[in-house]
């Protein structure tokens, strides 16, 4: 039963960022009790230099706050359902930002181009070794990669604590104390855990910053 559980929450997910894509906006503000964009948004202040490359950029909402605060954003996704949304999202703000459909295991980017790396509730391929790798090189020495990994809704109310429950059985609770960071730091990045607070919610963000090599 566990193991058919796991199998309908990844078919979920996947559904939910692609074939379902329109329905992802309203579920992340449903579950968040609309504080989704501002978790997401805690990523900024701690973003260093200017050219940032997004990891699955999802529906385009960092892009465009990035944007909005004069960075220089480049957002890379697999679906073409989100790209388009995201597109769209940028068309309506009247921002242009360049969108690449790629695989984070390999990317189309010249070494050393960005100065930071930034990915908002990612899924697990965030700390594999291929994609850490291609971080590490299409990255500036001393580029940072900020990863919002995940929140903690505040509130005593029923339906706060209904969605913590929520969370916890679909997987998206607080994930294991120290998870990622062997990988983060085999991968030449040092790693620094951040916690930020929205209203009550509070925020943990990994800022992992790339090393210098001799």
């Amino acid at each position: 039963m566990r193991k058919l559980w796991w199998r309908f929450l990844r078919l979920f997910f996947r559904l939910l960022y692609n074939e379902f894509a329109w329905t992802y906006d309203l579920v992340a503000w449903t579950v968040s009790l609309g504080q989704w964009r501002a978790w997401g948004r805690t990523a900024i202040p701690h973003l260093r230099g200017e050219r940032v490359l997004e990891l699955a950029h999802g529906p385009g909402h960092l892009m465009v706050a990035m944007a909005r605060q004069g960075l220089s954003p480049v957002g890379v996704d697999l679906s073409p359902a989100m790209s388009c949304i995201a597109r769209r999202r940028l068309r309506r703000n009247e921002l242009s930002v360049p969108q690449v459909r790629a695989d984070a295991r390999a990317l189309p980017f010249r070494d050393g181009y960005f100065s930071s790396v930034v990915s908002t509730f990612p899924t697990e391929f965030i700390i594999h070794l291929a994609t850490l790798s291609e971080v590490a090189r299409v990255t500036q020495p001393r580029a940072r990669l900020v990863v919002v990994a995940w929140a903690r809704l505040g509130g005593q109310s029923w339906l706060h604590q209904f969605i913590r429950w929520l969370y916890r059985v679909t997987g998206q609770g607080q994930p294991e104390h120290g998870a990622g960071r062997s990988e983060l730091e085999a991968a030449g990045f040092d790693v620094d855990m951040v916690k930020e607070h929205v209203k009550q919610s509070e925020v943990s963000l990994a800022i992992a910053e790339k090393r210098e090599t001799g």
